[in-house]
């Protein structure tokens, strides 16, 4: 192929041996973080690929380069993201703390803003193929929550920009396949098999970024689907909503729904708008679901038994707050330097909270000063001193902040339905239909913006913990309980809720009879006589539903054992690659993440004993735990912070002899 272009099948590039041989890689997986590695490649080249040499990168992925599986533009256009257009970037820019250059670009909103000419021409001669998506991005807004379509537009041209900036000595080859294996010694070239083909792809080194990924369904959803499959009932695993088959689902159906998440929100639209059913706006914004008939009877309930929190629709009121301030990278060295092991909710949680606190209470005093009895500068010099679980914190903040509805409670947030119960149902349901409207009606109503000074925090937070977790300091009991259970579902909880709008069309939804509330800490079982899926909840004591469906509304858990991307599974299989286990006196936890090294991303291989010197691994499938590949403008998110230095990592290696060596710069080999 010739240029910088995206070519097809193509051929291997071995060449001769020599100075001149091209380098190669191979990129498993071609979606956003793909994506951002190569826009990397490109930052830096001027500074590190002299250009005396080529390099030839292959990506491999069946699914289209840009958006990749999951923001693939073949989805059902009634699909939304949860963030708003304004918050979604690819690029780097002032806040990006990186050593390669800051190269800006624009939000999915700025790019947007072209199409409709409200903003400068970033694509000339671009458009998207789908007429849809380009009416719906002219009249895109920053504040507007796109379609995934619109977002698999913006990743194809990010995806297009990137490859046309690399220099003419570097090439992008596309393979629309499934890698299925690497193989190759450590000190050798390595093998890139891939499906229906039969010449691999040889490379000097190989980068894995498979993202999320689906999986086997482990015992418990396998013995539910036995069940089902006994009494011809539909039952369906944790899956991508967007890839599940609901044709199974009868109108009328009474189907226990577990999950009150994003996923839940995704089959939801696809069960009712998604057949056929339509909103009829009515006062104050509300809704009225006008069925189709074809719809069936969701009942949904999780551990906490109620929806996530709306997204916000309002900017922050005040100056954004300095972060991180208690919980940024000194913390995190004071935390190293104690001896023992690190317990997450005793250690680490209350300098995360007391960061969170922060952002909440900067923004309130700064953009709701008559709601606070206390001058900024003087709250915030005793805030410094105390600790957030003190009971000094408790008096500072109660005599600083009137209102209870001002205050952040963790606690509360958590658990809304702690020590509630109902006597009925319908009871139940009127509460849940009023915390949702109460929830919407707070989260666009900006004389609330405190709770945008806190998600603020919340991701920062988010950033400072993979060093923490690498740091392999925490307790086994922490990195399961804390830290991959509670910490990542409150975050997700506060942090990652649906649209106000699609919260609206969920209450709509409870009224019409279509959407049913079971309540907290839901118990799913079976009864073998009914031949129906049971679900219990002690929000409403003593009351079982029964119905003959269930639906597991959550994404699968991380599993190499069970996973199901052919390239992991084989390596896992083979021993060439290991699962994530923390292990102390108490505990032992499989997370089911791909192990990487901390440093550097290499692929931990139990053959070698360590890091291997040619094999990386970027993203969601690993236990670096960054966050998406994506993020907020300047908020110098971890993902980019990553890429940039793997992608100078790579240009160093293969810029000549350091191949030779893999991306660590030490030559390895195989033990005895």
């Amino acid at each position: 192929m010739s240029g910088n272009g995206v070519g097809g099948d193509g051929v291997d590039v071995d060449g001769p041996d020599g100075a001149a041989s091209p380098a190669v890689l191979v990129v498993v997986g071609a979606g956003p973080r793909a994506t951002g590695l190569v826009e990397r490649i490109a930052a830096n080249a001027p500074e590190l690929w002299d250009g005396a040499r080529a390099l030839h990168i292959h990506l491999v992925d069946p699914y289209p380069p840009g958006p990749g599986r999951v923001w693939r533009h073949e989805q059902s256009p009634l699909l939304r993201m949860n963030s708003m257009a304004e918050d979604v970037t690819m690029f780097t820019d002032e806040s990006s703390t990186i050593e390669g250059p800051v190269r800006p670009g624009p939000s999915l909103a700025e790019w947007a803003a072209q199409f409709s000419g409200r903003g400068p021409r970033h694509t000339p001669g671009y458009e998207p193929v789908d007429g849809e998506v380009l009416a719906e991005l002219r009249s895109l807004s920053g504040a507007d929550f796109p379609t995934r379509r619109a977002q698999s537009a913006y990743l194809d041209w990010v995806f297009r920009r990137a490859v046309a900036e690399l220099p003419p000595s570097i090439t992008v080859e596309v393979h629309p396949t499934t890698a299925t294996a690497v193989t190759g010694p450590p000190d050798g070239r390595q093998c890139v098999h891939l499906a229906g083909r039969t010449a691999p792809l040889a490379a000097d080194l190989v980068v894995l970024t498979q993202g999320h990924l689906g999986s086997a369904p482990a015992a418990e959803h396998r013995t539910h689907a036995a069940f089902a499959r006994r009494h011809g009932r539909f039952h369906l695993p944790p899956e991508f909503s967007a890839d599940a088959d609901l044709s199974g689902l009868r109108p009328g159906e009474h189907v226990v729904v577990r999950g009150f998440g994003l996923a839940f929100i995704d089959l939801m639209v696809l069960l009712t708008e998604g057949r056929g059913g339509t909103y009829r706006p009515g006062p104050g914004g509300s809704l009225t679901y006008v069925p189709s008939g074809r719809e069936p009877v969701l009942h949904v309930g999780s551990r906490r038994g109620v929806p996530y929190h709306s997204k916000t629709r309002y900017r922050l009121g005040g100056p954004r707050p300095a972060l991180p301030r208690y919980f940024g990278p000194r913390a995190v060295d004071l935390l190293l330097t104690r001896s023992g092991p690190l317990d997450l909710r005793r250690d680490v949680w209350p300098l995360m909270a007391k960061e969170i606190g922060y952002g909440h209470y900067h923004e309130l005093f700064h953009a709701h000063p008559g709601r606070t009895a206390l001058a900024w500068p003087e709250f915030a010099a005793a805030y410094d001193g105390l600790d957030w679980y003190a009971d000094e914190m408790a008096a500072l903040v109660a005599a600083a902040v009137p209102d209870p509805v001002d205050r952040l409670d963790f606690e509360a947030l958590d658990r809304p339905l702690d020590g509630r119960s109902f006597r009925t149902p319908e009871a139940f349901q009127d509460f849940l239909r009023e915390h949702i409207a109460q929830d919407v009606a707070r989260r666009e109503d900006p004389e609330f913006s405190a709770d945008l000074g806190a998600f603020h925090a919340l991701l920062s937070v988010y950033g400072q913990l993979p060093r923490l977790v690498a740091s392999g300091r925490l307790t086994a009991r922490s990195v399961a309980d804390h830290l991959d259970g509670w910490w990542l579902g409150f975050f997700s909880f506060l942090a990652s809720g649906p649209p106000g709008d699609r919260l609206r069309q969920l209450h709509a939804l409870s009224r019409a009879g279509v959407v049913r509330f079971v309540g907290a800490g839901m118990r799913v079982g079976t009864d073998e006589a009914a031949g129906t899926f049971t679900a219990t909840s002690p929000t409403v004591p003593g009351r079982a539903v029964h119905a003959t469906a269930l639906i597991e509304a959550y994404l699968p858990a991380p599993s190499l054992a069970r996973t199901e991307d052919p390239l992991l599974r084989d390596l896992f299989r083979r021993g060439s690659l290991s699962e994530e286990v923390v292990a102390d006196a108490t505990r032992t936890h499989r997370s089911g993440l791909l192990s990487v090294s901390p440093g550097d991303a290499r692929v931990l291989d139990p053959a070698l004993g360590g890091p291997h010197p040619r094999r990386l691994a970027l993203g969601a499938p690993t236990n670096s735990r960054s966050v998406a590949a994506f993020a907020r403008p300047r908020t110098d998110a971890p993902a980019f912070r990553q890429n940039d230095a793997v992608a100078r990592r790579l240009l160093r290696a293969l810029s000549g002899a350091g191949a030779a060596d893999g991306v660590g710069g030490e030559r390895a080999t195989a033990p005895a």
